[in-house]
């Protein structure tokens, strides 16, 4: 597990983290979303053991990650920018890489090479952007270690590769139990791969929740009341979190149990009701609304 206890960074008079808490299971993926310049590459950064926080704490399983080898061996983070060695080919990385991970698995080299179609011998720095990613990817990937972080992973990805590379990681966290961390802009990346999803802006935590759980609490509902109703009511019998009215028709998004949120429009007497599902970015701006947060500069 990952466990950080009000870890604050600076760099010189920014504050790039601020007092973040937050806990990270094994065996699972955490999607981490945030603006430019949230944090969320600076916080990978410290879990990995390449900064060191300037307050709070930091473990992966109760150890701390700065200056112990033997932790980082455990631990692989692909850059939002991949740094290969110049003139370096995937070859002559993956051998760079087998010296630091002794978990590298050359067989799984070989099998990502060939599901990425990505040349072996071909120096990397001839590579496109997209074409880079994946080479990060996949030695990181053949690396196998306990805990992967991806700082916007999907960037430059077509849409067959990204499926590639959700399929492995799903496999790959269900086969091994690997802890990974996904950084992104985009919800709509996170949505179908991950179980926890954080919301990070100004280097602070906003929210952090199962996806799970947040998408079993938060509803979108449409009412048709023949008999008058008013808002007051409605927001005084649920918890409302957003809605519209055109004459008898009403569009709800309400959090709590989707029974006892039936049981108290019933007392209404409504025509009908329908519920329909939320998409997780969906709720993410409801919620970041309810916060009194601008869900664009969030998001964008």
């Amino acid at each position: 597990m990952i466990l950080c206890q009000e870890l604050t960074k600076y760099f010189d008079e920014t504050k790039a983290l601020d007092g973040i808490c937050v806990s990270i299971q094994k065996a699972s993926i955490y999607g981490l979303v945030g603006s430019n310049g949230a944090g969320k590459s600076t916080l990978m950064r410290i879990i990995a053991g390449i900064l060191q926080q300037d307050s709070g704490l930091v473990t992966v399983d109760d150890m701390p990650v700065w200056e112990d080898p033997l932790q980082k061996s455990r631990v692989f983070l692909v850059a939002d920018e991949p740094y290969f060695v110049p003139q370096a080919t995937l070859e002559s990385m993956a051998a760079f890489y087998g010296r630091f991970y002794p978990a590298f698995d050359r067989g799984l080299y070989e099998r990502l090479c060939d599901a990425f179609s990505l040349p072996r011998r071909k120096r990397i720095a001839t590579f496109s952007k997209g074409m880079k990613r994946q080479a990060a990817f996949l030695l990181g990937m053949a690396a196998k270690p306990d805990y992967l972080m991806l700082d916007e992973c999907f960037d430059g990805l077509d849409p067959v590769k990204r499926q590639v590379v959700r399929k492995v990681l799903s496999d790959t966290v269900a086969e091994r139990e690997m802890t990974v961390i996904i950084s992104s802009h985009n919800l709509r990346e996170l949505d179908e791969i991950c179980d926890t999803v954080g919301i990070l802006h100004k280097g602070k935590l906003l929210y952090s929740k199962d996806l799970d759980d947040l998408k079993g609490e938060v509803h979108k509902l449409q009412a048709v009341f023949l008999s008058p109703v008013t808002e007051e009511e409605l927001k005084n019998s649920l918890e409302v979190m957003a809605m519209e009215r055109h004459g008898k028709f009403w569009t709800l998004i309400v959090r709590g149990d989707m029974s006892s949120v039936e049981e108290a429009l019933a007392q209404y007497e409504p025509a009908a009701v329908e519920a329909y599902p939320l998409t997780l970015e969906e709720v993410f701006l409801y919620e970041m609304e309810v916060k009194g947060y601008d869900a664009n500069v969030i998001f964008q």
